[in-house]
């Protein structure tokens, strides 16, 4: 490696040491074509990998489009190269999806599908919303390798049941369901916002009702979570395994309840669900929950 190169790798690494990724970039880049002009192949391929990462890490999607081009042309197919999985992430934020399913099959992923969005059954998986803030563990249900559609009703104002997040590929973490483990992938951000607001409410129930609540609002594909499934962990605990039991139905009385459903469903299904049993089920305190600094809307009850 040649004096001027191994400064400027030097003072690559430097940047990117310090997490300045802006920095880091243009050098990385520099010392790659470098790199290829030496006849450094391995080398190079690493520095247009590293660089493509700085782009995704500024969340600078089209350069990080460009640079993950270059870095899996030279990487193996079918191996499970990760420059295939960042230009495959790149590629869904700009929807560019035959770039995106050329990549995913590159890193050795087979697709059903052929042309169009990538859009298939990945299985359930627990995402971490908002890992860099007030980070919250939902479940959501994968459609490609690189997004899920979120199956929880988070207990936050600014995520929803049904919001489609661009999650990372390297898991932090994972939750284990009885026989089953579950790696848990960090949000990187919400890919498609979904409408359907978040509502508290007051429940009075017997067990059996209580279940019946929950299957209410899922035969309408829509969320109904007690607050009590909630449980707060620190976030060193988050990021390891952390066992989890399959949430059952108890009486709720005075229990306080998530719901995710448009207005005008949220009260035709809690009203439908008290009709079934008027002496032992009663809601109460509707509030739909939003943004911080809106305030919230209570709404009434029966």
């Amino acid at each position: 490696m040649a004096v001027a190169q191994s400064e400027v790798f030097e003072l690559a690494y430097r940047a990117w040491d310090a997490q300045d990724y802006a920095s880091a970039s243009p050098l990385l880049i520099e010392a790659a074509r470098a790199a290829e002009a030496g006849g450094e192949g391995e080398e190079a391929q690493r520095l247009w990998f590293d660089a493509a990462l700085a782009a995704k890490f500024l969340r600078d999607w089209p350069r990080a489009l460009e640079l993950g081009r270059t870095a899996a042309s030279t990487a193996e197919r079918d191996a499970q190269d990760p420059a295939f999985w960042n230009l495959g992430i790149a590629a869904t934020v700009l929807h560019d999806w035959d770039v995106a399913r050329d990549a995913w099959l590159g890193y050795g992923i087979r697709l059903t599908s052929t042309t169009g969005e990538v859009r298939e059954d990945f299985g359930m998986t627990p995402i971490r919303l908002d890992p860099d803030g007030r980070a919250e563990v939902v479940w959501a249900q994968r459609i490609c390798p690189t997004r899920a559609i979120v199956r929880s009703v988070p207990m936050r104002a600014d995520r929803h049941f049904g919001d489609v997040i661009l999650h990372d590929g390297a898991p932090n973490g994972q939750r284990i369901v009885g026989e089953a483990t579950y790696s848990v992938f960090d949000e990187i951000h919400v890919w498609q916002p979904s409408d359907i607001p978040t509502w508290t409410v007051i429940v009075d129930a017997d067990e059996p009702g209580a279940a019946d609540l929950v299957e209410t609002f899922e035969q309408h594909e829509l969320g109904a979570e007690p607050a009590s499934s909630m449980k707060p962990i620190c976030a060193c605990c988050s990021t390891g395994d952390v066992e989890q039991q399959h949430a059952a139905a108890h009486a709720a009385h005075g229990q306080l309840f998530y719901l995710a459903a448009p207005e005008a469903t949220l009260f035709s299904l809690l009203h439908a669900w008290k009709s079934r049993d008027e002496s032992e089920r009663a809601f109460r305190d509707v509030t739909l929950i939003v943004d911080e600094g809106e305030g919230e809307d209570g709404v009434g009850g029966a």
